[in-house]
């Protein structure tokens, strides 16, 4: 008999999702979905790094440990870890956008190593309890029928679009803030406090219009960043069609290199290679109140999982049992406390990947194992996360809009398929709680007289939707049971995460 008579005779026996191709066209395609989900993969870090204002090196550092986790928590997923854990179909691991939010305001309330240690600590407690939830988790699904995860996901986009915004022209306060001190009023009262004539608590308001703001150079590279998306998306096909937002980050910085606005010093000094070391900011700290946080966080995660699951079964033309579906969402769960031990941030089933895997037709899971195996290497050489941290902002705000806005148009898709025209009821569940999720966008300081410790808690848009939106459907629509084709159909529907 023939190899190839062999080999058809192996495929017919072997399910597609099984199937081990040959070790070139399994790491090309495996490379293929590492470049799907790189620019997503390294925003998180980029993010939430900044937020916590830690230095470039430490922010290159949370890129090349992240790389590193997203390829541990692939394999785990797609080759599987036993019968617990690995839903053993094609799926790529990385960081939920649905953290940033609450992950942003932990950074914000207690920045430095201190708030770094108290993140990981959440995010390991998570991890743990959302190992223990993943069984019970397909009984939650009835309260989260489309109205609710749509108004989600759409106010999950919202509250990341002034993210994007403020990458391009300058965050409000600092350095690049809209207006600054005039240098001669902060002149005079550094001389009046030395010589005691006014108090260390007068300080001057800021008057003069800051030249690091909104400058035409920032602007030019983000609208060329911008523009280069909307070019490959829209003229350029297959592959290259697929990684339009890595083109448009590539071409960004090139330019901003020839610009003189990026800087590598940090690259150079960065080694080519180094191990990626658990608990590098110290022991966790356990704050009740965060560890709140990223639970609820760890909850709507699985419930999209599940969504993402059932949708890559139908793909795959795979059934998935109950006992498929608890295994993948408990690697949720571990790959969330990885995450935490090694200083990253709570993992999901990246769904552009459950997209490409219906584009390409190709089904293997092993195949993503490949591109976890990929991700790996990037993550344990320091150059690559040094190059992506010396990115200058403005850089990732052009492609923040469409990240993000995508966030939002999914969240809108997703709500296209709710009956607004016969049961008005569901206008006022996402009327009041898109509402409610822009409170702390608008108003920031709204909870100024309210106790301390809830504050990462309800300075959370995102988490306050949620709540409002489950609560407000409870209210007016009950929580019948939801058929299992609605959840597969939100996961279809949901392409970007």
């Amino acid at each position: 008999m023939s190899d190839a008579s062999n080999h058809a005779s192996i495929s017919q026996t072997v399910h597609p999702v099984d199937e081990i191709l040959p070790t070139g066209k399994l790491f090309t395609l495996g490379f293929q979905h590492v470049l799907v989900m790189y620019a997503g993969a390294v925003a998180v870090p980029l993010i939430v790094g900044r937020a916590l204002q830690l230095s470039p090196e430490e922010v290159a550092f949370l890129i090349s440990a992240d790389l590193f986790v997203c390829g541990i928590v692939s394999i785990i997923q797609s080759f599987g870890a036993t019968q617990y854990f690995g839903i053993k179909l094609p799926v790529m691991m990385g960081v939920t956008f649905a953290s940033v939010g609450p992950m942003v305001a932990i950074a914000q309330a207690s920045p430095g190593h201190e708030g770094a240690r108290a993140l990981f600590g959440s995010i390991i407690a998570a991890g743990l309890i959302g190992i223990l939830i993943a069984p019970l988790i397909s009984k939650m699904l009835r309260f989260f029928p489309p109205v609710v995860t749509g108004t989600l996901i759409l106010t999950i986009g919202i509250s990341l679009m002034p993210i994007g915004i403020n990458w391009i022209f300058g965050l409000p306060v600092g350095p690049t803030a809209p207006q600054i001190v005039a240098p001669e009023a902060a002149a005079w009262l550094d001389a009046a406090r030395l010589a005691g004539e006014v108090p260390d608590s007068v300080q001057l308001a800021a008057t003069v219009n800051n030249p690091a703001y909104a400058s035409w150079n920032n602007i030019v590279i983000a609208i060329l960043v911008l523009g280069t998306i909307l070019l490959v998306s829209r003229f350029a096909t297959g592959f290259l069609a697929n990684i339009a937002v890595l083109v448009g980050i590539a071409v960004g910085g090139v330019t901003a290199a020839v610009l003189g606005m990026m800087h590598f010093d940090k690259i150079s000094e960065a080694s080519w290679f180094a191990v990626i070391k658990p608990l590098h900011f110290g022991m966790p700290t356990f704050d009740p109140i965060m560890i709140l946080t990223m639970v609820l966080v760890m909850i709507v995660t699985l419930i999209e999982s599940t969504g993402m699951f059932l949708a890559l079964s139908d793909i795959c033309k795979r059934p998935l049992d109950q006992k498929s579906l608890a295994a993948g969402l408990r690697a949720d769960g571990l790959g969330t406390m990885i995450g935490g031990l090694f200083n990253t941030f709570p993992y999901t089933s990246f769904s552009q990947n459950v997209g490409l895997v219906g584009v390409t037709g190709i089904r293997s899971r092993f195949v993503c194992v490949a591109g976890g195996v990929i991700m790996i290497v990037l993550g344990l050489i320091p150059k690559m996360g040094a190059l992506v941290e010396s990115l200058p902002t403005t850089v990732l705000g052009g492609a923040g809009l469409v990240m993000f806005g995508m966030v939002a148009a999914t969240g809108i898709r997703i709500l296209s398929r709710v009956d607004f025209a016969s049961n008005r009821h569901n206008m006022f569940i996402v009327a009041i709680s898109v509402g409610i999720g822009m409170i702390p966008m608008v108003a920031p300081n709204f909870n100024q007289w309210m106790p301390h410790a809830i504050h990462p808690l309800i300075h959370s848009g995102i988490l306050l939707a949620a709540v409002s939106a489950v609560l407000l459907n409870y209210y007016y629509n009950g929580a019948p049971d939801i058929d299992e084709a609605e959840v597969r159909e939100a996961g279809h529907v949901a392409d970007t995460h």
